[in-house]
């Protein structure tokens, strides 16, 4: 059901870093670093920190549910956006992320950056 998700922290260096100590203890690492985000795991990221400019006390979270394909991942998107809720990022494909990311990124109705994920689409999905 969750695929990953991520916090957002307000000292991006002193979390990495505290990250870096504490989910070294459990055989986890740091697997992508983006500047703003960070993403640690074993095999693939599946927790994230990152930050932005104006980052609050009241902090979205991030939260990614797993697809089995990309027509559950546009499913969800329009299932979302019955609700009037901000579309964030359309359906699409994410190569920064790998070759076969395939996501939809919604705002739910509590604010937060709520996500569905397919890590087998192609390009023509």
């Amino acid at each position: 059901m969750i695929d990953h998700f991520g916090i957002n922290v307000e000292d991006m260096a002193a979390a990495s870093r505290f990250y870096d100590a504490v989910l070294g203890t459990l055989g986890h690492r740091r697997l992508m670093d983006f500047g703003q985000a960070v993403g640690y795991g074993t095999q693939q990221p599946q927790f994230w920190i990152s930050t932005f400019d104006g980052v609050g006390a009241n902090r979205e979270n991030h939260i990614a549910f797993t697809a089995p394909d990309a027509d559950h991942v546009r499913a969800f998107g329009e299932a979302a956006r019955t609700f009037g809720v901000e579309i964030l990022h359309e359906p699409r494909m994410w190569p920064e992320y790998h070759e076969h990311y395939y996501a939809v990124f919604v705002r739910d109705l509590e604010g937060n950056n709520v996500e569905a994920v397919c890590h087998t689409a192609n390009e023509g999905d």
